[in-house]
């Protein structure tokens, strides 16, 4: 086995190995960015750091990619005692201390895994090439060339039967996420695409958010939840509640004896954590996620650290924290000064998250916004959440070009990232050229 060398530079430098760039990986190597005595190595399979909170905006073609991700390495460059690498991480020797990566292996005296999570379809694996879920730019991209490729089949078929299949969409789970998308698609076959096409009208699409529970938004105040859901049914959408999928497949979704025949499906339903916690022998809970001590540590293991949404993180209120990004984001800084300050001798803390409230957008300018006792819904909460979303995001040239997308959105009604792409792209897999129209719009044809 190839075992890199990462030696220490003086006899008291501290090698920190971090797995994960997304929220908590990436504030904690902040943290100890340019800090004496310490050794900073971050591995991610990726070479950026996904904004994921407007990732829904790459799916419905509201932003591009580049809008929501940074390289992690410029986020990085400025600190000499931080390392970047590109690679996958596939087991963990804790009492040896070292993790075997797909490049070799690595050593350490202070381990961080924020390796996130990825969707959960509670044992029907075989749905997933059915109802994509949305956790990566992969994941986002087939999103909207599914959502775009329905209108043009569309388009394309004289069967009013067939018609009614490719307009309509099921999005499965009544979180933020698939309130964020159904609100979305209602929106753009409304205002986006309803000047666009000449055999089918896209404002007659049908678009129905399945929720197991009796209510969408759960996590919010039931007025709450009642706001989104008059927001959403003033788009189009179709909420059905206590509702459960029993199965899903290439005609659409069962719901006990009920089916809906849809040519797209979206799964907002479920997630569960990285598999490396529970193949490193850690304890997990039914989701995956690692439980931790109230230091974020791993029982028996003070040198190990777990954050973001593969931690189970019960101390505070005797359930899990929720998997939101400022949850990940405070325990990754935690996470970062804890280390931080053992270097320099002194005692850790526990940690506790500062709730600063939630928040979800329901189309182009309504959203909802709790926090505490204080609640705002539609427009102004909507800037509010935009102007929350932007101050997150990671870099100056992301929040200007965000910010003058989404003016030019609303101001036009128009999205400028309507792309269909494929993933091929070797001339041996199109069989004609890429074309594009005045609108930005390109259609590269299907695989073989």
């Amino acid at each position: 086995m190839n075992t890199l060398q990462n030696p220490r530079s003086k006899s008291d430098t501290r090698r920190v190995l971090i797995i994960g760039g997304g929220f908590a990986g990436l504030n904690a190597a902040l943290e100890l960015g340019g800090i004496a005595g310490v050794e900073v190595t971050l591995v991610d399979r990726h070479n950026y750091h996904l904004f994921q909170p407007l990732l829904y905006q790459v799916a419905m073609a509201g932003l591009s990619p580049a809008d929501i991700a940074t390289p992690i390495r410029s986020l990085l460059s400025a600190y000499r005692n931080t390392s970047v690498l590109l690679g996958e991480a596939e087991s963990i020797d804790l009492p040896g201390q070292k993790v075997k990566f797909d490049f070799g292996e690595l050593e350490f005296d202070y381990l961080v895994l924020a390796c996130g999570a990825t969707h959960s379809y509670f044992g029907h694996n075989e749905w997933e090439k059915y109802a994509p879920g949305l956790k990566t730019i992969s994941q986002a991209t087939e999103i909207r060339k599914r959502v775009l490729s329905a209108f043009e089949h569309a388009e394309r078929v004289t069967d009013p039967d067939e018609q009614k299949k490719y307009l309509t969409y099921v999005i499965v789970g009544g979180g933020p996420t698939g309130v964020e998308l159904a609100g979305a698609i209602g929106e753009m076959s409304r205002f986006t695409l309803s000047r666009d096409f000449r055999r089918i009208n896209p404002s007659h699409t049908r678009v129905i958010l399945v929720e197991a529970g009796p209510r969408i938004l759960p996590m919010f105040s039931e007025q709450q939840s009642n706001r989104a859901a008059r927001d959403l049914e003033k788009l189009g959408v179709q909420i059905w509640t206590s509702s459960v999928v029993t199965n899903i497949n290439d005609e659409g979704v069962e719901l006990g004896d009920e089916r809906i025949r849809a040519a797209t499906v979206l799964w907002a339903a479920g997630v569960e954590a990285s598999e490396l916690g529970q193949a490193g022998g850690m304890h997990v809970d039914n989701r995956g996620r690692v439980l931790v001590e109230p230091d974020l540590s791993l029982e028996g293991y003070p040198n190990v650290f777990v954050a973001g949404d593969q931690a189970s993180y019960t101390h505070q209120t005797g359930s899990p924290l929720p998997g939101t990004a400022p949850v990940a984001l405070q325990q990754g800084r935690f996470i970062g000064k804890t280390i931080r300050n053992e270097v320099k001798g002194k005692p850790r803390s526990k940690f506790h998250f500062r709730d600063k409230g939630q928040m979800a957008t329901i189309g182009r300018s309504r959203a909802i916004v709790e926090m505490g006792r204080f609640k705002l819904a539609g427009f102004f909460a909507w800037v509010v959440w935009l102007v929350v979303h932007v101050f997150y995001l990671t870099g100056f040239k992301n929040r200007v070009l965000v910010v003058m997308q989404w003016a030019w959105s609303y101001l036009s009604f128009r999205r400028g990232a309507r792309l269909i792409v494929d993933r091929g792209w070797s001339p041996a897999e199109e069989q004609e050229p890429v074309t594009e129209t005045e609108n930005e719009e390109v259609t590269v044809p299907p695989e073989h």
